[in-house]
């Protein structure tokens, strides 16, 4: 049978619905004799006259309608595609994988889902959770499209090694303030003026690795001391409760900690302005694909408007 060939099937259809072979022609903005020349190509790959006559006009044949009822199935997966199409270049349809660690989820990535639900409900973002050097591990590695992850302010950290890896690139999104948690009662929790290095003594909870310890260690080496670490947790539920139960103190980001202080009292550092970098990274070039562009643009609103409610206030 050979190759079909849509426009023959398009002509096919105009002859159908205008009913002469001359209107067809006008619609298609073509001449009586190229739209003749066309169905009589189709009919010899066919096998099978397209057109019999109808009084003054024409109608299809048996064998041009079942052509007919095949092709209008092609011309409507085509319009689909074209739609769909259409808005993946404007960043209304596709599907975009986003690896992130849990307090970014929480309060960068569901509001960024939720105005994109709304926005562009063809458009489908799927979550991953993963700590934020797996997330850039994950898309390095292909299985997610975009990461969150971490970094100090201006420091080493998890997040820069990884926007500084080869065929990635790194948006920073967020300079999340970091707010330290003291138990209840503790003698510095009304102080006025609270410095990070007026905590150089106390016991410390942060985790064992990762990116969140080397923000620690590095915010506390930034205020003159090194933090003794007295109990290790990476969940801030967990860190929480334990500052809360007076066995240490902690940087809490403010990014995690908002209303989940608990029992712990949670107080502003604004001489020192301690702060981890929420970033976005992705590979190389992908950037510029319409989706992802889409979904950056709502992360980066969130993040303005996160950063705008979350500005340090001196004491």
């Amino acid at each position: 049978m050979g190759e079909w060939d849509l426009r023959r099937l398009r002509v096919l259809r105009a002859v159908d619905e205008c009913g002469t072979v001359t209107a067809a022609a006008e619609r298609l903005h073509l001449s009586p004799s190229a739209v003749s020349q066309q169905l009589s190509a189709l009919a010899r790959q066919v096998g099978a006259p397209m057109l019999e006559p109808s009084g003054r006009k024409v109608r299809l044949t048996p064998a041009a309608r079942l052509v007919l009822r095949h092709a209008a199935v092609v011309f409507g997966q085509l319009e689909r595609a074209d739609a769909e199409l259409a808005g993946y270049l404007h960043g209304e349809a596709g599907e975009v994988r986003v690896g992130a660690f849990a307090s970014a989820i929480g309060g960068l990535l569901v509001p960024a889902v939720s105005r994109l639900r709304a926005a562009a409900p063809g458009l489908t973002v799927r979550v991953v959770e993963a700590e934020a050097a797996e997330a850039v591990r994950l898309l390095a590695a292909g299985d997610v499209d975009l990461a969150l992850s971490l970094a100090a302010g201006g420091s080493a950290g998890g997040g820069q090694a990884a926007g500084r890896a080869p065929g990635l690139v790194e948006t920073v999104l967020l300079s999340d303030p970091l707010d330290v948690a003291l138990p209840p009662g503790h003698p510095l929790t009304g102080a006025p003026g609270l410095r990070l290095a007026d905590l150089a003594a106390e016991p410390w909870i942060y985790g064992a690795a990762g990116p969140w310890r080397e923000i620690t260690e590095e915010a506390c080496a930034q205020a003159g001391f090194t933090p003794e670490r007295a109990h290790t947790a990476a969940d801030w539920t967990a860190i929480l409760a334990l500052v809360a139960a007076g066995l240490g103190v902690a940087l809490v980001p403010r990014l995690a900690s908002a209303g989940r202080g608990g029992g712990a009292v949670v107080r502003a550092l604004p001489a020192d302005l301690p702060t981890r970098r929420v970033v976005a990274v992705v590979r190389a070039g992908t950037e510029r694909t319409p989706p992802l562009r889409r979904v950056l643009a709502e992360l980066t609103a969130v993040a303005e408007a996160v950063r705008r409610t979350t500005t340090v206030q001196a004491d």
